[in-house]
Order: structure tokens, then C-alpha cells, then sequence
């Protein structure tokens, strides 16, 4: 039975992929180190104009800014937590561990109700506390949430990244269950990879992992 039986739209698979999405599946392995396209970005593949918009995203999280790797896939990780969303879940503990967290955090996330009982320092509890609550209740925020923040060690410029961050993962995880992706298979490609030796690199071609290509 194919796992993805269950998803609303079409995934093309790479094989049958031509012109511009073959060259947005190429990006797709490029942008996340892989040597395979991870079917979150193939819910998109009937429309390479929104695929394409989903890697720019993507690429502008975990490629760029000021945060360390490692914090922004705990970020992912934990927002697709409070979203429930176990398929995202495991993905960014994947990544997470790649990029240098402990597998007791990727663990402990998987089962958390709140920040506090996450393995990290009060700083890091202040930043997914406030994310949590830009998760929940954006609109219940105040500048006293902001200042707590800044008064923590978070500059405002990790605010930014890590607020777009969360937010980004908002999205997946709606799109991801919506289309009955997260709803059809628990665990993603991804999370069912061996982890590479050389986990806690700081390169994005570190979370190249021997496995599946398909």
C-alpha cells in the first residue's frame, strides 16, 4: 500500500519531475542537504509557483540569519509540537540532532506540554515561551512579552528570526495535516534516517544522511 495514499493532492514523484519543477527539486536537496526531496515540499509539486515560494522560506530559516542552526530547528521542533503535528516533529528533532542538540531535548520535546519541561537554560525558556504564545495567541503579546525577551539576552534581531521562524512552522504543520500528509504517516523521511557521524556541524550539508532516496 503507498504510505501517501491518504494525501489530498497530487506528489509528483522526482523521477517523473521535469522542467521547472526538476530544477525546484534539485533546489529542494541543495537548500536542505538531502539527497532526496522531503514530501512536505512535494505537497506542492502540481504548483512549482508555490513550491517555489516554500523554499525560499525555508532557505531564508535555516540558511541564513544570526541564530544558530541549533536553535532554529529547536524552534521548528517545538512549534510543531504545540501544533501537534508529530510528522514535523520528528523531522526537526532529526535536524536538531544533526545540528548539535542532545537527544534528551529531541526527546523531551516530543512529549512537553510547556517550555519548562524542555532540558535548556531560562534563556531559551523565555524565547519558546513567548513563541508558544505567538503559537496560541498572537494577538495576546504585549511589550512586556517583548522586554522580557530583550531583558533575557535576545536581541531584537533574533526576535525577528525566531518570531518568522515559528511562524513559518505555523504554516507546515497546516499544510502538512491539512492536506493529510502529517495525518497519513507519522513519521517522515527524514526522521527515519541514521543520524551522520559528524552530527553538530554547522554546515547544511552535514544532515546529508546515508538512506532511501525515495
Amino acid at each position: 500500500m503507498d504510505p501517501n495514499s491518504g494525501v489530498r493532492v497530487p506528489l509528483i514523484d522526482e523521477a517523473d519531475a521535469t522542467g521547472r519543477l526538476a530544477e525546484l527539486y534539485e533546489r529542494a536537496k541543495q537548500v536542505t542537504g538531502l539527497n532526496f526531496v522531503p514530501d512536505m515540499f512535494r505537497l506542492t509539486s502540481s504548483q512549482p509557483e508555490l513550491l517555489e515560494t516554500m523554499l525560499a522560506g525555508y532557505n531564508g530559516v535555516f540558511n541564513h540569519g544570526k541564530l544558530p542552526r541549533q536553535t532554529r530547528e529547536m524552534i521548528s521542533a517545538w512549534t510543531s509540537q504545540v501544533n501537534q503535528c508529530p510528522y514535523c516533529v520528528g523531522t526537526h528533532n532529526f535536524f536538531l540532532q544533526v545540528f548539535g542538540g542532545s537527544e534528551e531535548l529531541a526527546h523531551a520535546i516530543e512529549t512537553a506540554r510547556s517550555p519548562d519541561d524542555l532540558p535548556v537554560d531560562e534563556r531559551h525558556k523565555v524565547l519558546l515561551r513567548l513563541l508558544t504564545k505567538l503559537s496560541r495567541n498572537a494577538y495576546k503579546i504585549t511589550d512586556e512579552d517583548w522586554q522580557h525577551a530583550l531583558d533575557a539576552g535576545w536581541s531584537t534581531d533574533d526576535l525577528l528570526e525566531a518570531f518568522f521562524c515559528a511562524a513559518l512552522f505555523n504554516f507546515i504543520t497546516r499544510l502538512v495535516d491539512g492536506l493529510g500528509l502529517g495525518t497519513t504517516v507519522t513519521k517522515s523521511r527524514i526522521s527515519q534516517q541514521e543520524l551522520p557521524q559528524d552530527s553538530g556541524s554547522a554546515e547544511p550539508a552535514a544532515a546529508a544522511a546515508a538512506g532511501p532516496t525515495d
